[in-house]
């Protein structure tokens, strides 16, 4: 009569990395985790990349690796995955101190933090256009030569319906004032 196994905290379709101990406030640590949730793996990397918080390095370190487990332990594409959970805990505090005036310790907490990223591959099969999966995925969309040459014509023709209504309202409103 042996254990039952544990069941699988994850489905399938899911890659997860995690970092023990962080030196960063979990608030702190918290406001970048939450820049990147929801987003598509190549957005996020890109925007941890160009984050100016100090620990921004080190959730990129951990989403690189959630990525990295993702396409060798569970063969997902990489593609398409999304970062669906990015949590922040609270881990060990280091107490010092600092000595005061009128021999008084004054205490310093030095906290640490953990950060858990669940990536999940997004299906995007039926329910948008591969353009649309594309820019999702953090990649250029890429637009054929004829789509290019309806949006430029589209464009072409509302710059020239704009101009002819600021000029008859502009028109309009110099013969009032003359009047």
């Amino acid at each position: 009569m042996g254990k039952s196994p544990n069941p699988r905290r994850y489905e399938r379709d899911e890659a997860v990395a995690s970092a023990k101990l962080l030196k960063t406030s979990p608030q702190k640590l918290n406001l970048v985790a939450k820049m990147i949730r929801g987003m598509p793996v190549g957005r996020a990397d890109s925007a941890l990349q160009f984050s100016k918080r100090r620990i921004a390095n080190d959730v990129r370190k951990v989403l690189l690796s959630a990525i990295a487990n993702a396409e060798n332990n569970h063969q997902l594409d990489v593609d398409l995955l999304v970062v669906k959970e990015a949590y922040v805990g609270k881990a060990m505090t280091l107490k010092r101190y600092r000595p005061r005036a009128r021999g008084r310790m004054g205490k310093i907490f030095k906290h640490f933090s953990r950060l858990t990223i669940v990536l999940k591959q997004k299906d995007y099969s039926g329910d948008i256009s591969p353009m649309e999966a594309a820019r999702l995925a953090g990649d250029m969309a890429v637009v054929s030569p004829e789509e290019q040459a309806e949006i430029d014509a589209a464009a072409i023709d509302a710059a020239a319906d704009a101009p002819e209504a600021d000029n008859d309202a502009a028109a309009d409103t110099a013969t009032e004032g003359k009047e």
